[in-house]
């Protein structure tokens, strides 16, 4: 029996790394896939996206690379632009991602859309399973419900991260999130894995 296929929504390598290598052990052919329009600055969006590259050199398996659009995440976010980080503008930072994933999985008639973001133990994996499940329903894909920081899922995140010399950003990648400190990877400054949430 083929293994069913899933576009896995990829908010950076590092985050990554453990979803995509789960999964396929549970059955399932993990398309990734790449939005990006939230990273500030471009250089910033590039280096990610160069890391995630090497790892899907590493994994055998091609990325689909969103358009890099950062003035259209902009305006969209804009009017929320004084809210707190974890707020309202990451809610719906998330569910733009998610509903362009989801809008690709059914382009490409992938059934199933899944993402890496509830790997971090600074995002509320219960808002993002919801905010997924809500995108996938609207293009008629199935929602995957994953929490990958599960049994030490960010912590083993980390250290292959670091055995695969992944670039590990600091703070999450929009602008408001360099400016204002927002740290969503658990890390110190020198990039070392802080306590992690259950």
């Amino acid at each position: 029996m083929s293994a069913q296929r899933v576009l896995l929504h990829v908010c950076c390598a590092p985050d990554a790394t453990v979803p995509w290598a789960d999964l396929p052990g549970e059955g399932f052919e993990v398309v990734p896939y790449w939005y990006g329009s939230n990273i500030h600055p471009a250089e910033e969006e590039k280096r990610r996206r160069e890391a995630l590259g090497a790892l899907s050199l590493r994994m055998g398996r091609d990325v689909l690379w969103d358009e890099y659009m950062p003035g259209a995440w902009l305006k969209a976010v804009s009017h929320l632009a004084d809210e707190p980080e974890g707020g309202e503008r990451c809610s719906l930072c998330f569910r733009l991602q998610l509903e362009a994933a989801a809008r690709r999985a059914s382009a490409m008639e992938i059934p199933l859309l899944c993402t890496t973001l509830t790997i971090s133990p600074h995002k509320n994996a219960e808002l993002i399973n919801a905010l997924g499940a809500e995108c996938a329903s609207k293009y008629g894909v199935a929602w995957l419900v994953r929490v990958f920081r599960k049994k030490n899922g960010f912590v083993r995140s980390v250290t292959l991260s670091k055995e695969y010399g992944l670039y590990r950003q600091l703070y999450c990648g929009c602008l408001y999130s360099m400016t204002r400190g927002g740290n969503d990877h658990g890390t110190t400054a020198r990039g070392e894995a802080s306590p992690v949430a259950p």
